[in-house]
Protein backbone atom coordinates (compact mmCIF):
# COMPACT_ATOMS: atom_id res chain seq x y z
CA UNK A 1 0.00 0.00 0.00
CA UNK A 2 1.16 3.55 -0.76
CA UNK A 3 0.30 4.84 2.74
CA UNK A 4 3.65 6.55 3.40
CA UNK A 5 3.73 7.96 -0.13
CA UNK A 6 0.23 9.39 0.27
CA UNK A 7 1.21 11.07 3.56
CA UNK A 8 4.23 12.56 1.81
CA UNK A 9 2.09 13.73 -1.11
CA UNK A 10 -0.52 15.41 1.16
CA UNK A 11 2.20 17.21 3.13
CA UNK A 12 3.99 18.38 -0.02
CA UNK A 13 0.70 19.61 -1.51
CA UNK A 14 0.16 21.75 1.59
CA UNK A 15 3.63 23.15 2.27
CA UNK A 16 4.72 23.29 -1.42
CA UNK A 17 8.37 22.71 -0.60
CA UNK A 18 10.38 19.47 -0.80
CA UNK A 19 12.86 20.47 1.92
CA UNK A 20 10.19 21.52 4.43
CA UNK A 21 8.20 18.34 3.68
CA UNK A 22 11.27 16.24 4.44
CA UNK A 23 11.79 18.11 7.72
CA UNK A 24 8.16 17.73 8.82
CA UNK A 25 8.12 14.00 8.08
CA UNK A 26 11.63 13.36 9.44
CA UNK A 27 12.88 11.87 6.18
CA UNK A 28 15.40 12.73 3.48
CA UNK A 29 14.55 14.94 0.51
CA UNK A 30 15.41 12.14 -1.99
CA UNK A 31 12.85 9.95 -0.19
CA UNK A 32 10.20 12.64 -0.66
CA UNK A 33 11.03 12.80 -4.38
CA UNK A 34 10.89 8.98 -4.65
CA UNK A 35 7.46 8.84 -3.01
CA UNK A 36 6.07 11.40 -5.45
CA UNK A 37 7.73 9.62 -8.39
CA UNK A 38 6.16 6.29 -7.35
CA UNK A 39 2.71 7.85 -7.07
CA UNK A 40 3.05 9.50 -10.48
CA UNK A 41 4.04 6.15 -11.91
CA UNK A 42 1.11 4.42 -10.19
CA UNK A 43 -1.47 6.95 -11.46
CA UNK A 44 0.32 7.58 -14.78
CA UNK A 45 0.09 11.34 -14.44
CA UNK A 46 2.00 14.37 -13.23
CA UNK A 47 0.95 15.44 -9.74
CA UNK A 48 2.97 18.68 -9.58
CA UNK A 49 4.30 21.30 -11.98
CA UNK A 50 7.88 21.98 -10.89
CA UNK A 51 10.24 24.85 -11.59
CA UNK A 52 13.18 26.36 -9.67
CA UNK A 53 10.86 29.10 -8.40
CA UNK A 54 7.59 27.34 -7.62
CA UNK A 55 5.79 24.06 -7.05
CA UNK A 56 2.15 23.88 -8.17
CA UNK A 57 -0.26 20.98 -7.87
CA UNK A 58 -1.85 19.74 -11.13
CA UNK A 59 -5.59 19.11 -11.65
CA UNK A 60 -4.87 15.38 -11.28
CA UNK A 61 -3.00 16.14 -8.07
CA UNK A 62 -6.00 18.08 -6.73
CA UNK A 63 -8.20 14.99 -7.20
CA UNK A 64 -5.68 12.77 -5.45
CA UNK A 65 -5.20 15.28 -2.62
CA UNK A 66 -8.85 15.08 -1.54
CA UNK A 67 -8.93 11.28 -1.82
CA UNK A 68 -5.56 10.82 -0.15
CA UNK A 69 -6.67 12.64 3.00
CA UNK A 70 -9.70 10.36 3.21
CA UNK A 71 -7.62 7.21 2.62
CA UNK A 72 -5.11 8.17 5.33
CA UNK A 73 -7.91 8.78 7.83
CA UNK A 74 -9.67 5.50 6.99
CA UNK A 75 -6.39 3.58 7.28
CA UNK A 76 -5.59 5.06 10.70
CA UNK A 77 -9.12 4.51 11.98
CA UNK A 78 -9.05 0.89 10.83
CA UNK A 79 -5.73 0.32 12.54
CA UNK A 80 -7.07 1.85 15.72
CA UNK A 81 -10.29 -0.18 15.66
CA UNK A 82 -8.32 -3.41 15.29
CA UNK A 83 -6.30 -2.48 18.38
CA UNK A 84 -9.47 -1.63 20.27
CA UNK A 85 -10.90 -5.12 19.66
CA UNK A 86 -8.67 -6.28 22.50
CA UNK A 87 -10.63 -4.05 24.93
CA UNK A 88 -7.46 -2.22 25.84
CA UNK A 89 -6.83 1.44 25.14
CA UNK A 90 -3.60 1.36 23.20
CA UNK A 91 -2.02 2.70 20.04
CA UNK A 92 -1.21 6.32 19.28
CA UNK A 93 -2.89 9.60 20.11
CA UNK A 94 -1.36 12.60 18.33
CA UNK A 95 -2.06 15.96 19.93
CA UNK A 96 -1.04 19.44 18.82
CA UNK A 97 -1.27 22.21 21.41
CA UNK A 98 -0.56 25.92 21.44
CA UNK A 99 2.44 26.97 23.55
CA UNK A 100 0.44 28.21 26.53
CA UNK A 101 -1.72 25.08 26.65
CA UNK A 102 1.04 22.62 25.78
CA UNK A 103 3.59 23.99 28.24
CA UNK A 104 1.43 25.01 31.22
CA UNK A 105 -2.09 23.52 31.05
CA UNK A 106 -1.86 20.14 29.31
CA UNK A 107 0.94 18.34 31.29
CA UNK A 108 -1.20 17.32 34.34
CA UNK A 109 -3.83 15.82 32.02
CA UNK A 110 -1.15 13.88 30.12
CA UNK A 111 0.07 12.44 33.41
CA UNK A 112 -3.47 11.35 34.32
CA UNK A 113 -3.94 9.68 30.93
CA UNK A 114 -0.58 7.92 31.09
CA UNK A 115 -1.40 6.52 34.53
CA UNK A 116 -4.87 5.43 33.48
CA UNK A 117 -3.93 4.04 30.04
CA UNK A 118 -0.28 2.91 30.19
CA UNK A 119 -0.43 1.35 26.71
CA UNK A 120 -1.62 4.56 25.08
CA UNK A 121 1.25 6.29 23.26
CA UNK A 122 0.84 10.06 23.54
CA UNK A 123 2.59 12.25 20.96
CA UNK A 124 2.41 15.98 21.67
CA UNK A 125 3.50 18.71 19.27
CA UNK A 126 3.70 22.27 20.63
CA UNK A 127 3.30 25.12 18.14
CA UNK A 128 1.43 28.40 17.81
CA UNK A 129 -2.34 28.41 17.31
CA UNK A 130 -2.16 28.90 13.54
CA UNK A 131 0.22 25.95 13.16
CA UNK A 132 -1.94 23.75 15.42
CA UNK A 133 -4.97 24.44 13.23
CA UNK A 134 -2.99 23.61 10.09
CA UNK A 135 -1.65 20.34 11.54
CA UNK A 136 -5.14 19.28 12.61
CA UNK A 137 -6.74 20.15 9.29
CA UNK A 138 -4.09 18.25 7.33
CA UNK A 139 -4.43 15.03 9.41
CA UNK A 140 -0.94 15.30 10.92
CA UNK A 141 -2.51 15.11 14.39
CA UNK A 142 -5.76 13.69 15.76
CA UNK A 143 -6.79 16.71 17.81
CA UNK A 144 -5.58 20.26 18.41
CA UNK A 145 -5.83 22.57 21.42
CA UNK A 146 -5.90 26.29 20.68
CA UNK A 147 -6.28 29.72 22.26
CA UNK A 148 -8.87 31.97 20.68
CA UNK A 149 -10.67 31.40 17.41
CA UNK A 150 -10.17 29.82 14.01
CA UNK A 151 -12.03 30.43 10.76
CA UNK A 152 -11.12 26.98 9.42
CA UNK A 153 -14.49 25.64 8.26
CA UNK A 154 -13.39 21.99 8.02
CA UNK A 155 -12.78 21.76 11.77
CA UNK A 156 -15.22 21.36 14.65
CA UNK A 157 -14.37 23.81 17.45
CA UNK A 158 -15.40 23.10 21.06
CA UNK A 159 -14.55 25.29 24.11
CA UNK A 160 -13.17 23.50 27.17
CA UNK A 161 -11.78 26.21 29.48
CA UNK A 162 -11.96 29.94 30.22
CA UNK A 163 -8.47 31.40 30.50
CA UNK A 164 -7.72 34.67 32.32
CA UNK A 165 -4.79 36.79 31.18
CA UNK A 166 -2.88 39.47 33.07
CA UNK A 167 -0.72 42.48 32.26
CA UNK A 168 2.70 41.64 33.75
CA UNK A 169 6.09 43.28 34.13
CA UNK A 170 9.18 43.33 36.32
CA UNK A 171 8.64 44.27 39.96
CA UNK A 172 10.37 47.62 39.35
CA UNK A 173 8.18 48.81 36.48
CA UNK A 174 6.61 52.28 37.13
CA UNK A 175 3.08 50.91 36.52
CA UNK A 176 3.56 48.34 39.29
CA UNK A 177 4.44 51.12 41.72
CA UNK A 178 1.09 52.82 41.03
CA UNK A 179 -0.79 49.91 42.62
CA UNK A 180 -3.77 50.13 40.23
CA UNK A 181 -3.80 51.62 36.75
CA UNK A 182 -6.38 52.55 34.11
CA UNK A 183 -6.44 51.57 30.47
CA UNK A 184 -5.14 55.07 29.69
CA UNK A 185 -1.96 54.25 31.63
CA UNK A 186 -1.22 51.54 29.04
CA UNK A 187 -0.78 54.14 26.30
CA UNK A 188 2.70 54.46 24.77
CA UNK A 189 4.16 51.48 26.57
CA UNK A 190 6.91 49.14 25.39
CA UNK A 191 5.37 45.69 24.90
CA UNK A 192 6.95 42.23 24.61
CA UNK A 193 4.66 39.78 22.86
CA UNK A 194 4.42 36.47 21.06
CA UNK A 195 4.64 36.16 17.27
CA UNK A 196 1.85 36.53 14.71
CA UNK A 197 -0.10 33.28 14.52
CA UNK A 198 -0.05 32.91 18.30
CA UNK A 199 -3.38 33.00 20.16
CA UNK A 200 -1.83 35.25 22.81
CA UNK A 201 -0.67 37.69 20.11
CA UNK A 202 -4.16 37.64 18.59
CA UNK A 203 -5.63 38.52 22.00
CA UNK A 204 -3.08 41.32 22.49
CA UNK A 205 -4.04 42.76 19.09
CA UNK A 206 -7.69 42.67 20.17
CA UNK A 207 -6.91 44.54 23.42
CA UNK A 208 -4.93 47.19 21.53
CA UNK A 209 -7.63 47.71 18.89
CA UNK A 210 -10.63 47.70 21.22
CA UNK A 211 -9.04 50.19 23.63
CA UNK A 212 -7.38 52.43 21.04
CA UNK A 213 -3.95 51.87 22.55
CA UNK A 214 -0.84 53.33 20.98
CA UNK A 215 2.16 51.02 21.23
CA UNK A 216 5.48 52.75 21.85
CA UNK A 217 7.52 49.71 20.80
CA UNK A 218 6.91 46.00 20.25
CA UNK A 219 9.46 43.25 20.81
CA UNK A 220 8.35 39.88 19.43
CA UNK A 221 9.59 36.64 21.03
CA UNK A 222 8.19 33.24 19.99
CA UNK A 223 8.44 31.76 23.49
CA UNK A 224 6.53 32.39 26.70
CA UNK A 225 9.66 31.68 28.73
CA UNK A 226 11.68 34.08 26.59
CA UNK A 227 9.11 36.82 27.20
CA UNK A 228 9.18 36.20 30.96
CA UNK A 229 12.97 36.30 31.14
CA UNK A 230 13.00 39.57 29.20
CA UNK A 231 10.39 41.06 31.52
CA UNK A 232 12.34 39.95 34.58
CA UNK A 233 15.40 41.76 33.22
CA UNK A 234 13.37 44.97 33.45
CA UNK A 235 12.20 45.54 29.88
CA UNK A 236 8.59 46.43 29.01
CA UNK A 237 5.22 44.86 29.80
CA UNK A 238 3.28 41.93 28.37
CA UNK A 239 -0.10 40.22 28.55
CA UNK A 240 0.11 36.50 29.34
CA UNK A 241 -2.11 33.70 30.58
CA UNK A 242 -2.40 33.31 34.34
CA UNK A 243 -1.18 29.73 33.94
CA UNK A 244 2.05 31.06 32.37
CA UNK A 245 2.87 33.64 35.06
CA UNK A 246 1.36 32.13 38.21
CA UNK A 247 4.59 30.55 39.49
CA UNK A 248 6.73 33.59 38.63
CA UNK A 249 4.36 35.95 40.45
CA UNK A 250 4.28 33.64 43.49
CA UNK A 251 8.09 33.53 43.53
CA UNK A 252 8.19 37.34 43.23
CA UNK A 253 9.97 37.28 39.86
CA UNK A 254 7.16 39.16 38.08
CA UNK A 255 4.32 41.44 39.12
CA UNK A 256 0.76 41.74 37.87
CA UNK A 257 -0.26 45.25 36.83
CA UNK A 258 -3.83 45.61 38.07
CA UNK A 259 -6.06 47.43 35.58
CA UNK A 260 -9.11 49.09 37.11
CA UNK A 261 -12.48 47.62 36.06
CA UNK A 262 -10.86 45.34 33.49
CA UNK A 263 -10.72 41.57 33.09
CA UNK A 264 -8.88 39.88 30.25
CA UNK A 265 -10.46 36.53 29.39
CA UNK A 266 -10.50 34.22 26.40
CA UNK A 267 -11.73 30.74 25.55
CA UNK A 268 -9.48 27.72 25.09
CA UNK A 269 -10.88 25.16 22.63
CA UNK A 270 -10.14 21.82 21.08
CA UNK A 271 -10.38 21.44 17.30
CA UNK A 272 -10.64 18.34 15.18
CA UNK A 273 -11.96 17.02 11.91
CA UNK A 274 -15.50 15.67 12.53
CA UNK A 275 -14.47 12.20 11.37
CA UNK A 276 -11.93 12.03 14.22
CA UNK A 277 -14.71 12.10 16.83
CA UNK A 278 -15.32 8.41 16.04
CA UNK A 279 -11.77 7.46 17.01
CA UNK A 280 -11.86 5.91 20.47
CA UNK A 281 -8.54 7.35 21.67
CA UNK A 282 -9.73 10.81 20.67
CA UNK A 283 -13.06 10.41 22.48
CA UNK A 284 -11.24 9.25 25.63
CA UNK A 285 -9.02 12.33 25.50
CA UNK A 286 -12.02 14.64 25.02
CA UNK A 287 -13.80 13.03 27.97
CA UNK A 288 -10.70 13.45 30.15
CA UNK A 289 -10.42 17.08 29.04
CA UNK A 290 -14.03 17.78 29.95
CA UNK A 291 -13.79 16.00 33.33
CA UNK A 292 -10.65 17.80 34.45
CA UNK A 293 -12.03 21.29 33.84
CA UNK A 294 -15.80 20.75 34.09
CA UNK A 295 -16.17 23.17 36.99
CA UNK A 296 -13.82 25.87 35.69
Amino acid sequence: MYYDALKTFVTLAEVKNFTKTAELLLMSQPSVSLHIKNLEKEFQTKLFHRSPKYLKITPSGEILYDRAKQMITIYEQTRQEILEQQNTIKGDLKIAASFTIGEYILPPLLLDLQNQYPELNLHVTIANTEEVVQSTRSHHVDIGLIEGQTNEKELAVTPFLQDELYIVSSNQHPLVQKGEVTIADLQNQAWIMRENGSGTREYFNHVVRSNGLKVKSLLTISSNQGIKETLISGMGISILSGSVVKRDVKQNNLSIIKVKNQEFKRTLSYVLLPIMQEKKNVSIFIEALAQRWKNK
